[in-house]
């Protein structure tokens, strides 16, 4: 039978799912269940689709669009997620789902379209890419991944000498940390460490849409000292992978290694569940988060996202490095809490 593009819908979700487990390629930000929560949290419209043929799914494309007066209108493969370029069974699948995308542009008035590959396309997907006059950006983004073992002592063995002395310093002081489900805590502490960094902060309402999403595959790890909570991070699981995610912490956090702390206790307890591969997400060279992860002995690795541009239009720049945003962080780190949690999840939804 020939190949037939069709949008997602709740009936083929365990379908889809099941493609992206078995698929290498594969990762957490292409599973099905982040079309509801992107239209649920940020009122994005969704162009969620699958290649099928025979009845099988040969490929996934986790598409959205990203519309908003101030950053523009792009089509994001896959928002809110650090990777989520399309999956495909064969060469076929590659260039259809491509070629899908590519139609979707001008009806959307899409100035962009971007596909987050997280790995160098596959040669299949590279050629489909390469004769459309997709863009690369190198140096755009870096991801830190490390593997881990079942051994908390050669965990910490492997974490060079300075940041594991910063480790070893949460754990004589005495902190301590808890698993569960409290997005709202975690929320308090995040919008409060956002806020610091010039951020904007995501509505309360997101966090608890992704712990109903995701489940089991989903937790919050918070750090507290003396029972006060100062350090939480949101944390996604995917076959055996930990991705710490959304984080932050608070002053105190700052002074009494709450922060590292808190990264050392995810890898303990993920160790500890089975996972064997530490993700520590992306960053952009020159950041504060870039030196932080490298001080943990993780190394760089770019990433390789692809753009196709609209006549007149210029690849995304909506990261902190933008001289454009410089005057906006400023601004931002000195207004009250309150009131930058107020306006947060409004500018917030059209960064992606």
């Amino acid at each position: 039978m020939s190949l037939v593009i069709r949008p997602l819908d709740p009936a083929a979700a365990p379908a889809w799912d099941r493609f992206v487990l078995a698929h290498p390629d594969g990762t957490f930000f292409h599973r099905a269940a982040w079309q509801g929560v992107i239209a649920a949290a940020f009122g994005h419209r969704t162009h969620y689709v699958f290649a099928e043929r025979d009845g099988a799914i040969t490929g996934v494309l986790p598409l959205g669009q990203v519309k908003s007066f101030l950053f523009g209108n792009t089509l994001i493969a896959a928002p809110f997620g650090v990777y989520g370029g399309p999956l495909a069974a064969d060469a076929e699948t590659a260039a259809a789902l491509i070629a899908h995308a590519a139609a979707l542009r001008p009806g959307t008035r899409a100035g962009a379209v971007e596909l987050r590959y997280r790995d160098p396309p596959a040669p299949q997907d590279a050629a489909a890419l390469d004769a459309a006059g997709w863009l690369g950006r190198p140096g755009l983004y870096v991801t830190f991944r490390k593997p881990i073992v079942a051994d908390d002592e050669a965990n910490l063995k492997a974490i060079p000498r300075k940041q594991r002395a910063m480790v070893r310093k949460g754990i004589q002081r005495g902190l301590a940390s808890v698993v569960d489900r409290d997005t709202d805590r975690l929320h308090r502490i995040y919008a409060e460490s956002v806020r610091n960094l010039g951020t904007p902060v995501f509505p309360r309402r997101y966090f608890r849409l992704l712990a109903a999403a995701f489940g089991e595959d989903c937790d919050v790890l918070t750090v507290l000292d003396d029972g006060a909570p100062i350090a939480s991070v949101l944390n996604f699981y995917f076959r055996d992978e930990v991705l710490p995610y959304y984080g932050g912490g608070t002053a105190e956090a700052r002074q009494r290694a709450g922060n590292d702390f808190m990264y050392w206790e995810v890898m303990r307890r993920a160790a500890a569940r089975g996972c064997r591969v530490f993700d520590f997400g992306r960053s952009k060279e020159g950041t504060g988060s870039y030196a932080f992860k490298r001080n943990w002995g993780f190394e760089p690795t770019p990433l390789h996202y692809r753009f196709l541009i609209a006549p007149g239009a210029a690849v995304p720049e909506l990261n902190p490095l933008n001289p454009k945003f410089r005057l906006f962080i400023a601004a931002w780190k000195r207004l009250p809490l309150p009131v930058a949690n107020m306006l947060g999840p409004q500018i917030v939804r059209g960064l992606g």
